[in-house]
């Protein structure tokens, strides 16, 4: 059986392959409740053999969104909303994960496909955001400042967004520690500008994260595996790098944390070096610096490729993002070339007449 295919088990969890899908905002939300976009957006990646499907960003307060149509975890109505999803996903034999965010000075934003750019106005919509400090993203509007009771709220409403998710039926949760939102912001020196117990050093910058693991950890069951997506680079000198993330992820770990998904970028405009594959040595450091099982994403779009980084050991899953939103049912097409028997694949059975042949 290729590396690819091999069962994953973390905790309770386990997942009938190495291929997850990545979370992906649709915009698509109304008031943050999942509709029937969600549900087949999700539900194509479970028929199409991902082993685990993760939730696009659901956000944890409302001003937590990054753009008003975003979809949200903040209230019980949304969360039965997602139960739904969740069935259908378990149905498929597929795992389901939800991702929990919140977009501090970057939300308020118009989606990608809307005229405008930049902050979404409060008369259209828009609200106020907060961050670390009252340093705005480029193009965006200033945020707000946290004081130290508002980022105990913050950690407070991720608890309660993860209650919500075990309710609606979620086999795991992942935290959004990556792109630029707001636990990334308190992470790079370039958005924290603080110099209280939350900023400044190492250890301050890194404490929200580590409050917020350890509010989710004692909201979820002890089965539950938990995961950390976090951005391996700022690609920006002076800003948060790989030796950080191996620092944090060592902490991940002995907080509870059970894989880590490393991305990158996002917290302030950079020059990329964007090529296929190009962040995977990013998961292999923190995988081989931590000793802590790791995710990796960013242009895979081969079985092989993506064969060849589970079986070499840089990462022990992959995650497609824009690959799987060209081809639903990659897994299937994958396990297809990498050789695996039609009855060992993941094909629903209403599927099966499309297999390949196989001689």
């Amino acid at each position: 059986m290729p590396a690819l295919f091999d069962p994953i088990t973390l905790r309770s969890m386990t997942v009938r392959n190495r291929v997850w899908l990545a979370p992906m905002c649709q915009y698509s939300a109304v008031d943050g409740v999942p509709g029937d976009w969600h549900l087949v957006n999700l539900g194509a990646r479970a028929v199409g053999g991902f082993g685990l499907v993760i939730t696009e960003a659901a956000a944890v307060t409302a001003d937590g969104r990054i753009s008003p149509e975003d979809a949200g975890i903040w209230n019980d109505e949304q969360a039965q909303a997602w139960s739904r999803i969740a069935l259908f996903v378990h149905a498929q034999g597929a795992k389901i994960g939800a991702q929990l965010a919140h977009a501090g000075r970057k939300a308020s934003t118009y989606r990608p496909w809307a005229p405008a750019r930049g902050s979404v106005p409060q008369d259209e919509g828009g609200w106020v955001t907060s961050g670390p400090s009252d340093l705005a993203y480029p193009g965006y509007a200033a945020p707000e400042e946290l004081t130290t009771a508002g980022i105990a709220d913050v950690v407070q409403a991720f608890a309660d967004a993860a209650r919500r998710a075990v309710g609606a039926g979620f086999d795991t949760i992942e935290l959004h520690a990556a792109h630029g939102y707001l636990l990334h912001q308190f992470l790079s020196p370039l958005s924290n500008l603080r110099d209280d117990g939350y900023g400044g050093s190492f250890e301050g910058r890194a404490r929200i994260v580590l409050e917020t693991v350890d509010a989710v950890r004692v909201a979820v069951p002890d089965s539950m595996p938990l995961l950390v997506r976090i951005s391996g680079t700022d690609w920006l000198e002076g800003g948060w790098d790989l030796e950080q993330s191996v620092r944090l992820s060592v902490a991940l770990r002995e907080h509870g944390v059970d894989l880590v998904d490393v991305s990158s970028g996002g917290n302030a405009p950079a020059s990329i070096p964007v090529g296929a594959g190009y962040q995977v040595p990013l998961a292999a450091g923190v995988r081989f610096g931590a000793d802590v099982p790791t995710g990796a994403v960013g242009l895979i779009s081969e079985p092989a490729q993506a064969e060849k980084i589970v079986a070499n050991g840089e990462a022990d899953v992959v995650l497609l993002a824009r690959a799987a939103l060209r081809e639903p049912a990659w897994p299937l097409r994958a396990a297809h070339e990498l050789g695996v028997p039609v009855e060992d694949a993941p094909w629903p059975d209403q599927y099966t007449r499309g297999t390949w042949p196989t001689t």
